[in-house]
């Protein structure tokens, strides 16, 4: 068990890549907050992995809210005594169009879940962190975030903020024995936003060219997989990446364009 006894939150975990991570997070012993908008998606997570015997609850929460952030942070601790880990994996993007036809709306709506949300649980998770010797921060980024393409212009700039902003607390919070990593995977087309991200259906005759044309792109020859984002984020949990800090881990079979 390379997680037991932590505590670890995992944000948008409701479905996709949270979801993934954590159940994968709980099978390794940790006890996990289960964090979502949608309280059914969330519940059934936890259900499923208490079934599996691991140990869950769910909390909701809006990641962009402040007030509600620092109420996760602190249900974290209050049902499982501290926070060890805290995985940033909610996130948001606009539909894959020319950066010119994205509305402000959207644009807000982009930079406030994958940006803004990073610095409301570095805000809360912090002080955390260093009342209790130490912690981590585990934040779901992109390749988009450095092979960005057109059409998610916004999105892509908003997961580079991800990436630069994790690498400048990583050095200016390693005093204080706190990591801070990412995670960056390619596209998977079982995420509930992948018809955004290709600009249209991913299933179907009409699917089909869109996939082929995102999997040419990729030399392992297969798409990511919650498990594997999931296998990343375990690594990154646990006492064997003490002393790793301020990196990328790219997910992403190679992706080359």
């Amino acid at each position: 068990m390379r997680l037991k006894d932590k505590s670890i939150i995992v944000t948008g975990s409701g479905g996709g890549i949270g979801e993934g991570i954590a159940k994968r997070l709980a099978a390794e012993g940790a006890s996990v907050i289960v964090n979502d908008i949608n309280t059914a998606q969330g519940e059934k997570v936890v259900a499923e992995i208490i079934k599996a015997g691991g140990t869950a609850s769910f909390f909701w929460a809006d990641v962009t809210k402040t007030a509600e952030v620092k109420a996760l942070v602190a249900a974290a601790v209050q049902r499982y005594g501290k926070l060890d880990v805290m995985v940033n994996n909610a996130g948001w993007t606009h539909r894959n169009q020319p950066a010119l036809e994205t509305t402000e709306e959207e644009f807000d709506r982009c930079y406030a879940i994958n940006v803004k949300s990073i610095y409301l649980s570095t805000i809360h998770a912090t002080p955390v962190f260093r009342a209790q010797g130490g912690g981590g921060f585990i934040n779901i980024a992109s390749t988009a975030g450095v092979r960005p393409r057109p059409g998610l212009t916004w999105y892509n700039g908003s997961k580079g903020a991800v990436i630069t902003t994790s690498k400048s607390l990583a050095a200016e919070l390693g005093p204080d024995n706190i990591r801070v990593n990412c995670i960056n995977p390619v596209f998977n087309p079982d995420t509930a936003l992948s018809t955004q991200f290709a600009g249209g259906t991913v299933t179907g005759p009409e699917g089909e060219a869109r996939r082929a044309k995102f999997l040419a792109s990729i030399p392992l020859g297969r798409f990511s997989t919650a498990l594997d984002v999931a296998n990343a984020a375990l690594y990154l949990a646990s006492d064997e990446a003490a002393f790793i800090s301020g990196v990328c881990i790219e997910v992403d079979g190679a992706r080359c364009v």
